[in-house]
């Protein structure tokens, strides 16, 4: 495999995580420490001085991936082959912040990795390589990500072999057939009931692992991790229809789900045989979207 020389590794500045607050380094820090890789994390890119420290490393090529960083035209236009970005989506399909999730919502059967030359536009730039994967109707926003990771990797690596053979160039997109990934908030995760099954467990599997679908049962916010479809039974809307071993089965505007690991406030998430030895709840039962 061609091997390439990392000159430089940017990620942004550490933050609060965790119950302490404490400032905690990125993944991506934690790896470039442990590989003893120059590390800069300025807040923003738009100091000349910044600008001039990664113009003295004469880099390539930069390779962005979820940076979460506006990179200003000048940088954009430093590295002999650019900027690269590594955007989970078959583009133009899904530009934006969260192309996944609204992948899983929209019901796509399949999405992807581009590779794309960055422009001043929110993920409108050239398209040097796509890479496909397919969505099965288990994949959760984790798992699909995880399979993405593993193929931008892939692509990027390839990528940066055919660009330095000459052997390839930017595609324009059709912005006719660009669509927006809007970034995620947590009030879109609350369930509406109304919809169908098969809405709802989009929603379920689109917001796991942020910021995880949940419903008001019984007068306490309940996050729903893993459901499955029950299109066998119906009943009125939000409704408790049965409490069974593996689940709690719940009517949907169309069919029902089967709510199977649950979490309350400041508790663990557990399966749904677990969740009921601690938390009482009955057929006739509803599940609403207000306190």
């Amino acid at each position: 495999m061609q091997q390439f020389s990392v000159v430089a590794v940017l990620t942004q500045p550490d933050r609060p995580a965790g119950r302490g607050m404490r400032l905690t380094a990125s993944p991506v820090k934690q790896l470039a420490l442990a590989r003893s890789l120059p590390l800069l994390q300025p807040a923003s890119l738009k100091s000349a001085d910044v600008q001039q420290e990664l113009a003295n490393y004469t880099a390539d090529v930069m390779v962005v991936a979820a940076y979460g960083l506006i990179l200003p035209s000048a940088l954009l236009q430093l590295p002999r082959y650019g900027c690269l970005n590594i955007h989970a989506s078959l583009l133009p399909r899904w530009r934006g912040a969260a192309p996944i999730q609204r992948a899983i919502l929209a019901g796509d059967d399949k999405t992807g990795i581009t590779i794309m030359q960055m422009d001043a536009g929110l993920d409108t730039g050239g398209m040097l390589l796509k890479k496909a994967c397919s969505i099965t109707a288990h994949d959760t926003t984790q798992t699909l990500h995880d399979k993405l990771a593993t193929l931008g990797a892939e692509a990027i690596i390839e990528t940066l072999c055919l660009l330095e053979r000459g052997q390839l160039k930017p595609v324009s997109q059709n912005a006719a057939e660009a669509t927006y990934a809007a970034k995620l908030n947590k009030t879109e995760a609350l369930i509406d009931w109304s919809k169908n099954a098969t809405h709802i467990i989009r929603a379920v599997h689109a917001y796991n692992p942020f910021p995880i679908a949940y419903t008001i049962l019984n007068g306490e916010l309940v996050k729903i991790w893993q459901a499955s479809v029950r299109d066998d039974v119906e009943g009125e809307t939000g409704t408790l229809l049965a409490i069974e071993k593996n689940g709690i089965i719940v009517a949907c505007g169309q069919g029902a789900l089967c709510l199977e690991v649950l979490q309350r406030k400041n508790a663990k998430a557990l399966p749904a045989a677990q969740f009921i030895q601690g938390f009482a709840v009955h057929p006739g039962d509803r599940c609403t979207s207000f306190l």
